[in-house]
């Protein structure tokens, strides 16, 4: 079928809604699985957005120790079902479902990497601004980033007051992204 006036505007579309949504059920399972504090208006935001699908999943599909299950099933199925959507506007044919399931996993670990990078990021940025200084924002990329960043800490000594783990983080982040994503990428296109 290939890409015309109207499937382009289609797609876009698509994409931006799934994708917003995704990043909402994603964002919500990491600062779960971080133990942000409930009243955070951020986390509220993003509880009431996502809850209906999960308080139906959640029924089916219980928690796993400090990991929401139903959260990743969420976050998985919604990736599938826009890449479904979006190859089916552009190819019109048959889609195999394996490669479809590694290449929607490949985006939400891309994703994943994408939200500790910028995160960190963010957070560095607003330390050297701001130092000490308590906001929503704040809280919400600390409960991000600091179990990635605990574990550089621990590997890292302390340089006199100098904290270089998000240095550390970012680089192995973006290492992490140049080695996994590419072979299940590969992996998607030899399945398919």
């Amino acid at each position: 079928m290939g890409s015309t006036y109207l499937t382009d505007p289609l797609i876009f579309l698509i994409d931006s809604v799934f994708s917003l949504y995704i990043l909402a059920a994603l964002l919500r399972f990491l600062l779960q699985w971080g133990g942000a504090g409930y009243y955070n208006p951020i986390l509220q935001f993003l509880v009431k957005i996502t809850h209906p699908p999960l308080k139906l999943l959640r029924r089916f599909i219980p928690s796993v120790g400090r990991i929401d299950t139903a959260s990743l099933i969420l976050i998985l199925a919604l990736q599938m079902l826009a890449d479904f959507s979006i190859r089916l506007l552009l190819d019109g044919g048959m889609i195999n479902i394996g490669a479809l399931a590694i290449t929607s996993i490949a985006q939400i670990v891309s994703l994943l990497l994408n939200v500790l990078v910028f995160s960190i990021f963010a957070r560095a940025l607003l330390s050297w601004a701001n130092p000490g200084a308590f906001s929503a924002a704040n809280s919400v990329l600390r409960t991000i980033t600091e179990p990635v960043l605990d574990v550089f800490r621990r590997i890292i000594p302390d340089l006199g007051g100098i904290d270089l783990s998000p240095l550390a983080a970012l680089m192995v982040l973006q290492m992490a992204k140049m080695v996994i994503l590419p072979p299940l990428y590969e992996l998607a296109t030899i399945i398919s």
